[in-house]
């Protein structure tokens, strides 16, 4: 596997954040957080709502984040599950990249809803890539008001079952 890697992700509760950090401490490689020009709301239901538009419309929010994306081979994409769907910022950067023959290693964080059509939409934004086996673990729940949970014993779990991750999809150190 190549040394080139970059994690990308994108995180509301710092659920994701962890788990890229954690990732990040297991193998280098870059770390970048996907970034908005124009920042969603803090209020949940006001985000809830403008998501679900977006989602609607087709609508991809313009990024303030910039990678240059030949530099890698292996793009970590890490990401929470919105609405059952792929957050529009992660459609965004996918849509706005030359990711062909890439190794995509998605990485998810949910409240216990599961995927929904994350993987469906990333293969669909990268055919020309090989999609690994994903990652997916529960988060926060921020509807419910729990946000960080992947933290103390939480945390030293997550990790275990990342390692593993790791080594089932043959990208380390």
């Amino acid at each position: 596997m190549s040394e080139k890697i970059l994690i990308l992700y994108l995180s509301r509760t710092n659920n994701t954040k962890t788990v890229a950090e954690l990732i990040h401490r297991r193998i280098g490689g870059d770390l970048v957080a996907l970034e908005l020009e124009n920042p969603y709301p803090k209020n949940y239901r006001a985000i809830v709502d403008q998501v679900a538009e977006e989602n609607r419309t087709g609508y991809l929010p313009p990024l303030k984040t910039q990678v240059d994306i030949d530099k890698y081979d292996t793009i970590f994409i890490g990401f929470p599950t919105w609405g059952m769907q792929l957050p529009p910022p992660m459609k965004s950067f996918l849509n706005h990249q030359d990711i062909k023959g890439k190794t995509i290693a998605p990485f998810n964080t949910n409240g216990g809803y599961g995927l929904g059509s994350t993987v469906k939409t990333i293969r669909k934004l990268c055919p020309e890539s090989e999609v690994l086996k994903v990652f997916s673990v529960r988060g926060g729940s921020e509807r419910d008001g729990v946000y960080l949970a992947i933290k103390g014993d939480r945390k030293v779990k997550v990790e275990e079952l990342l390692e593993s991750w790791l080594d089932e999809i043959q990208i380390s150190k």
